[in-house]
């Protein structure tokens, strides 16, 4: 059975899953009005998965449909939310509840984003064998965790050694010369390292990053 958690406009903003802002609202219901069954139609949003973001932390994607709001599945949540109806599948509920969905707050980047407080799991997103040294298991790591979301900005970490409790990177590509790339090992690779491999308890750059302000692009 479909929950209901809005018959109408009464619902309160509390019982929301999700909320819409006007401005969302206005985009969906716009490209509902150039649909002939508009008037069915309903705002799916579910979780899709994770990824990497280029802060290096971990958040959740999302998918976003029109749904026939009479052929939700048995556990979705249905309820409306700026005159909009919103469609949530059951597994994605917890999740999503406190997000807010809204238009980008650079008007020229079109679409629509999801701010959501919510984060995955780094623990369930990561698994790494236990097996092998110190310096594998790090290099693994690197290789299929941290280099794959790094390269889609131009830049990689390469581990140049470690020595007791240490790890020594250095970042190459897009990375050397960013203003932001000491932040980014410091905040997230750093984190993502010491999260999954314990015996590092410090990460060092060893990155000229006065070499040029981007020379993987020189």
């Amino acid at each position: 059975m479909t929950t209901d958690l809005n018959a109408g406009s009464t619902a309160t903003a509390t019982s929301m899953i999700m909320q819409v802002t006007d401005d969302a609202a206005e985009v969906v219901l716009g490209a509902l009005a150039e649909e002939a069954d508009g008037p069915t139609l309903g705002l799916r949003v579910a979780i899709s998965g994770t990824e990497m973001s280029p802060s290096m932390t971990f958040e959740f994607g999302y998918d976003l449909s029109l749904h026939e709001i009479g052929s939700v599945d048995g556990d979705d949540v249905v309820y409306e939310s700026a005159g909009l109806t919103v469609i949530i599948p059951g597994d994605s509920v917890e999740n999503l509840t406190g997000a807010t969905l809204d238009v980008p707050s650079n008007p020229l980047q079109g679409g629509l984003v999801i701010r959501n407080p919510n984060r995955p799991d780094m623990a369930d997103r990561i698994d790494l064998s236990e097996s092998g040294s110190v310096a594998e298991r790090l290099q693994n790591l690197l290789n299929n965790h941290v280099n794959p979301s790094l390269a889609a900005h131009g830049g990689y970490v390469e581990l140049v050694k470690v020595e007791d409790s240490k790890a020594f990177l250095l970042m190459g590509g897009g990375c050397q010369g960013c203003t932001m790339s000491a932040a980014t090992l410091h905040q997230g690779v750093a984190t993502i390292i010491t999260q999954h491999v314990p015996e590092i308890l410090d990460v060092i750059d060893v990155t000229d990053h006065d070499a040029g302000e981007n020379p993987f692009y020189q």
